[in-house]
């Protein structure tokens, strides 16, 4: 189908053409973009650190969007949305929670990877009605093993990725086995598939406001996740570096409905390099 008949049928169905709108809450622009069908319950998508609209894989997009409606957007500061980055988690949450209100959406599920995992996990602890089931992918509690190092590895990383000419993501979000590599590289492409009306890079400013927020979760006291009653899908590859597997494991122990994924010779960015496999299980999870 045409980029042309998808805007006449009026339903999008690849991320590589959904146009970037906006929604204005809270004195803050949210820019987003939605696309598949337009009943059900929404599936809003919540970010890692440094991502824009353009970070998300489209193949883990395309697949959702076959049978959900997805949103994906820029948190306050980030990208083409507008003010300051909020130095918290719970900051975020808020803000992400006025992005869904303004939208009109009463009942949501997320999917949140990373530090949106850590923001989704205080969006459904304040908001418990607003959300009928959560996937918490390559993320970790408050308070949680090793989460304090990210800024430390994320610098190192970027300089290591400075001197070998690669994107740091590279190194953060896959092994170093050939399969890993492999998978970097072609999930590094398919973020380069949409051409046109692409989104604004984050600033330095918003980079490290997220980076100070997600180091303090790390410091956090453990929260009581026994009140999470929702459905909870969690993900992740078996050797994450920067949020490490230890947490996903621990995440899936202390929720009480809780269904643990573990994708085999993958890092951080496991539900990308098996992003196959990962659309059926979210998918098959969200449709129970």
């Amino acid at each position: 189908m045409s980029h042309r008949q998808e805007a006449q049928n009026n339903a999008i169905t690849s991320y590589k053409y959904a146009p970037t709108r906006t929604v204005s809450a809270g004195g803050v622009e949210f820019a987003y973009r939605e696309l598949g069908p337009k009943t059900g319950v929404p599936l809003v998508l919540v970010t890692h650190l440094a991502a824009v609209l353009d970070n998300w894989d489209p193949r883990v997009v395309d697949g959702l969007a076959a049978k959900h409606r997805v949103i994906a957007f820029d948190n306050r500061g980030v990208g083409a949305s507008t003010s300051a980055t909020p130095k918290t988690i719970r900051a975020m949450a808020k803000d992400a929670v006025t992005f869904i209100r303004a939208l009109g959406l009463n009942q949501v599920d997320l999917l949140g990877f990373s530090m949106g995992g850590m923001i989704a996990q205080v969006i459904v602890q304040d908001e418990p009605q607003l959300v009928r089931k959560l996937i918490l992918a390559g993320t970790g509690p408050a308070g949680g093993e090793g989460i304090k190092n990210v800024t430390k590895l994320s610098h190192l990383d970027t300089v290591r990725g400075l001197l070998t000419l690669q994107d740091p993501k590279q190194f953060l979000f896959f092994t170093r086995t050939p399969n890993g590599r492999q998978a970097g590289k072609q999930f590094l492409a398919r973020l380069k598939e949409r051409t046109d009306n692409r989104d604004k890079a984050i600033s330095f400013k918003s980079y490290f406001a997220q980076l100070s927020a997600i180091h303090s979760w790390g410091l956090e006291r453990p929260h009581d996740l026994s009140v999470i009653r929702q459905p909870v899908l969690v993900a992740n590859g078996e050797s994450d570096r920067m949020v490490p597997t230890q947490n996903s494991r621990d995440l899936a122990r202390r929720l009480p409905d809780s269904d643990l994924v573990i994708y085999p010779d993958a890092g951080h960015g496991g539900i990308f390099q098996f992003h196959g496999q990962f659309v059926e299980q979210s998918l098959a999870f969200l449709q129970r």
